[in-house]
Formats: structure tokens, sequence, C-alpha cells
């Protein structure tokens, strides 16, 4: 099959409403993991002009509580926001609406003796592919790459002018599922005023020829910063950010079916997160030992139980004749513990890691642990 199409995936920054509210939901879980690594957090943040509000119900065995509003203050200072860019830190206000866990849910999720339920029912799905050492879609990583410079750059002696709110869009044309070359790129980012002028040639040159150098362009290749026109006013200050709603962003950019379900302010027994991490965990590792070119995986839980109510694997016509994929699911189950308590032990769950995810996307990062090499 000769077919040739483009495929587009985006990313944002760490200082785009919707992520600075996965970072403060991710920040307050460490915080109670810290107090007691079984805490159940299940933590959403709405961030809008002057105002972020804390919800989400709580549970955890340790008499001290948790100043979530010192903590929000601090992400957002980390972040780089001031009162420049339309929310400062000291002044906004913080409203905190936070309750108990339901003991009918905690009952169902803590079955003793070591085991967890699932914390919900859902369905999550995990990929891999071998178009990148990351074993993620090209256009994906590229748009995670110019988000994080770009975060590099805002740090950099002289670039102060460059705000925190940004997006970026990467377009990658494909022959017989193979990336060929990059055909676009959007970058949209907040800056100062005085600046509205030069920020098109600063970030050609100081970022998008960075991570997206000449030999890999289609000769026709188009490039769009800040295509809208000025951007002086961005943030929290004209935008409403969610925690949860920058999920395409948070997993495969598009590529892989996505399972509805959010990954921030959840603590491991929510599978939306935990099973979501396992599955790929095991995508990776199965396109990492040489079985496909790509791989999706479902799973799917009831709440309250602790095994799956259904497992798939997928290796989209790219498997190796080495198996099939009904062996492959008959391997996985057999080998390993695909149960909430299973998954939180092998990868680690119960420490307070989580804040590190918000922003950037949470695969493709050799630091986590779902993301580590295993022979399947």
């Amino acid at each position: 099959m000769n077919r040739e199409y483009s495929f587009t995936s985006e990313s944002v920054s760490n200082g785009h409403p919707d992520k600075i509210a996965d970072q403060i939901s991710d920040a307050i879980l460490d915080a109670y993991l810290r107090e007691d690594n079984n805490a159940k957090v299940a933590c959403e943040v709405l961030i809008t002009d002057n105002l972020i509000v804390i919800s989400g119900e709580f549970k955890k065995n340790s008499p001290n509580s948790i100043d979530v509003e010192k903590i929000a203050r601090d992400v957002l200072r980390d972040i780089g926001y001031e009162k420049r860019w339309g929310f400062d830190p000291d002044e906004c206000k913080i409203l905190s609406i936070i309750k108990d866990q339901c003991e009918e849910i905690t009952k169902s999720v803590e079955k003793g003796e070591g085991k967890i339920g699932a914390g919900d029912q859902g369905l999550m799905f995990g990929y891999a592919t071998n178009e990148t050492p990351e074993y993620m879609p090209l256009p994906l990583v590229l748009a995670h790459r110019l988000m994080i410079e770009h975060y590099k750059l805002r740090r950099t002696l002289g670039f102060e002018w460059l705000g925190p709110d940004a997006k970026s869009q990467v377009t990658v044309r494909y022959k017989n599922n193979k990336p060929l070359y990059v055909e676009s790129v959007v970058l949209s980012t907040l800056h100062v005023e005085s600046y509205e002028n030069k920020v098109e040639k600063l970030i050609r040159e100081h970022l998008i020829d960075k991570v997206i150098p000449k030999e890999i362009r289609s000769e026709n290749f188009e490039l769009f910063i800040n295509p809208g026109g000025s951007f002086t006013q961005g943030g929290p200050k004209t935008d409403t950010g969610l925690t949860g709603r920058k999920i395409v962003v948070d997993t495969y950019g598009g590529f892989c079916p996505n399972g509805g379900g959010c990954f921030s302010g959840k603590d491991a027994t929510k599978v939306d997160r935990s099973a979501s991490y396992m599955a790929r965990f095991l995508a990776k590792n199965i396109v990492a030992s040489g079985y496909a070119e790509k791989c999706s995986i479902q799973i799917a839980y009831a709440i309250g139980q602790t095994k799956p109510v259904s497992f798939m694997v997928n290796f989209h016509n790219t498997g190796k004749g080495r198996i099939d994929e009904q062996t492959m699911e008959k391997i996985i189950i057999d080998k390993y513990d695909l149960s909430p308590s299973g998954i939180i032990n092998k990868l680690k769950l119960r420490t307070p890691i989580y804040q590190k995810t918000a922003a950037f996307g949470h695969f493709g990062r050799e630091e986590f642990e779902w993301e580590k090499f295993e022979e399947i």
C-alpha cells in the first residue's frame, strides 16, 4: 500500500491554563501521598481570571493538614506566572471545597489483605510505535519538544519577554505508515507587547530551528508563529483552565483511541490512571521486544473488582510473525498481575511522582517506571 497522508498532533506549555490545573491537582496528590502513601485523592481544579477553585474527594490516615492554597500558589510561581502576565500567585483568590471520599467507594476499593478493587469502571488504552526512539508518534514527540524548549528559553537570560502560555502543533507526512518529513509547524506564544514585531524572528532562530532542523522538513515546509497576530494577553486572565482537559496531549496525540478518563489529580486506585500507565508499559515493551512495529492495548474494569473485565492486544497489521495477538494476550495475562494492586506494585505508583507528569506528556519519558524496558 503506497498511501500517503498527513497527521497532526499538538502540545501545550506548562503555563497553559488547562496544564496549570493539572499541575495543581497532581501537586496536591503528591502532598497527600507524602503524608500517607495509601491516600485516596480525586482532585479537580478550575482556574480563571484571578480565581482558583479546588475541589474533590480525599481520604488519608495522617492527622496533618494539607495546605492546598500554598501548593497552588507555589505551582504558579514555579511555572513563571507573575503580575505582568495577568495572574499574580500572591493576589489571586483561592476557593477550596474538599470533602471526604464516600464510604461506599472506600469499601469497594479496599478489599483487605493488600488487595484493591478498581476505583471506578472504565476502559483504558496504551500505545507504542517504533517510529521514534521514545516509541511514540513523531508529530507528538516534536510538539512536546517545542514546548519543553519553549520553557527552557523562558528561563534563559534575555528571553524574559516570552510568556508562560503557549501551544504547538506539528504536521508530519506519512507514506506506508512511515514518517517522511515535517510539513508544517504552528507555534503560538504569549509575549510582552514591545516584542510584537520580533517574536517570529526570535522564535524561528532560537526554538524552531533547534527542534525542527531543515533536513527533516518538506520542500514546501510552512511555519506559522502567532498566526492569530498579537498575543500579549493570555493564561488564566483570558482562558479558563480545567483539570483533565488535555488528555490527548497527555497521551498519544490522536494516534490511539482514548478511554475518556483523564489522569491528573487521581491516585493510582483510579484505573483511569494506573491501568493507562500499565497499558503503555505493555504496548511499549511488545514493540521494543520486536513483536510488532505498532501496538495498542485496551483494558477495562468494573468498579470494586480486582480483575479486568476485558483485555485486548492489537498489532495494527504490523506483527513480525513471531506470535499472533491472541497468543500475546495469553502471555501477558499469565505473566502480569493486572489487578489495581498488581499494577500499583509493579509501577511503584504509591510514590509522589505525579506533578512532573502533568506537563509535556505522560509517556515517552524514561524517568517514569512505566517507560522502563522489560522483555515480554
